[in-house]
């Protein structure tokens, strides 16, 4: 399992958008090490070491499951992202941002690439004054000392003026969502965006037990016949799998992400039942729904047709080798018309027909963007 650690890390800039460079750090910080908890305000301080502009600083308390090691790591990519170009001397210089961890929970840690605490926060108002203030009572590790303390020992005498400006934080999704439901069609790749969701935000992990169905191979080589046995059986486990899932929440885990919801049932039992097959199906299926916990996000993912044959053929389940195209049409009309009909379901569509999610990071990270922002 991996572990949540907390880390507190100053920011820092005096060229440029100065408030925009801070704010497109918190932001990349929240998109590549881990949830904002919190930012201190905005303090302008004089460049020290150098002539230079004013800095304008602050410092954010960030969860992470990264390492010390890879953290710093993360943290020079992200300012060479920004743009900082660092000195060859290694002397202080005018910089569009500048990060650095103060604290990594309660560690010390002396390597060649990182010294935590920061060697030299406790002679520097820029670092402790906002640190304290969103860290007061967090004790210095090796001082023995809470940083309110260790700031009224400080001897640094520079001008340090908090400004009235407020950064916006980032709100993770397992902060804005309880129950994610990811759904596709067939090959659309919805387990495995669970999956990688699930792992990125320590989030409980609910997936469809298909490989379980003995029908399955069956239905896919007898339709006719295996339909609705298969269609009730499916319907069974995924009342029974939600049902008791979404009862037993994980304390130890942020939120549930699925890669079904329990409609899918009706929109596939519409494609493969008879009338008189699926009015008595129906009927089962209207008292099964009223009782399952709907979710706070649904997530549609949308392949075109021709990409979803593809990743079928490549993920090479033989009793899938036959399905047509006209069957995959019937299911997404099935999605569609649903989500058209359902006004009291928190409903987003991506189209991820020209999206490599898996192999390609930023196409990823746009698929977190569309549902941290929706």
């Amino acid at each position: 399992m991996r572990i949540q650690r907390i880390t507190y890390v100053s920011l820092g800039t005096n060229q440029g958008n100065r408030v925009d460079n801070l704010q497109k750090a918190i932001d990349a910080i929240a998109d590549e090490i881990g949830s904002v908890l919190k930012i201190a305000a905005i303090y302008e301080t004089p460049a020290l070491g150098f002539t230079g502009h004013d800095f304008y600083n602050t410092c954010i308390k960030v969860s992470t499951y990264l390492p010390p090691e890879v953290l710093i790591a993360k943290l020079l990519d992200i300012e060479k992202e920004l743009g900082r170009v660092r000195s060859k001397d290694g002397g202080y210089t005018d910089r569009l941002i500048d990060l650095d961890i103060l604290l990594f929970d309660d560690e010390i840690i002396f390597t060649e690439e990182l010294i935590v605490p920061h060697p030299r926060m406790l002679s520097r108002k820029f670092a402790l004054v906002p640190l304290a203030e969103i860290a007061g009572t967090v004790f210095h590790p090796i001082e023995k000392k809470q940083i309110n303390h260790c700031l009224a020992q400080c001897t640094d005498d520079s001008e340090i003026s908090k400004l009235d400006i407020v950064l916006q934080r980032p709100i993770a999704i397992s902060e804005k969502y309880n129950y994610i439901a990811i759904e596709g069609n067939i090959g659309a790749g919805k387990t495995t965006l669970a999956h990688m969701i699930s792992n990125e935000y320590n989030a409980k992990l609910v997936l469809e037990r298909f490989a379980d169905n003995p029908f399955l191979p069956k239905f896919y080589q007898d339709q006719e016949r295996y339909a609705f046995p298969l269609e009730m059986s499916f319907l069974a486990d995924r009342y029974q799998q939600l049902s008791d899932d979404l009862a037993q929440f994980d304390l130890f885990k942020n939120c549930i992400v699925s890669d079904y919801y329990i409609f899918k049932s009706l929109i596939f039992a519409q494609v493969t039942l008879q009338n008189d097959e699926y009015v008595l199906y129906r009927k089962l299926f209207d008292v099964m729904y009223k009782e399952i916990v709907k979710p706070d996000l649904y997530v549609y993912l949308y392949q075109n047709t021709d990409r979803l044959l593809q990743n079928i053929q490549k993920r090479g389940r033989d009793y899938e080798q036959n399905i047509e195209a006209s069957y995959l049409a019937k299911i997404h009309d099935g999605y569609s018309n649903f989500i058209k009909t359902q006004q009291n379901l928190n409903v987003l569509v991506i189209d991820v027909s020209e999206l490599d999610f898996v192999r390609h990071k930023k196409d990823y990270k746009s698929i977190l963007k569309q549902i941290r922002d929706f």
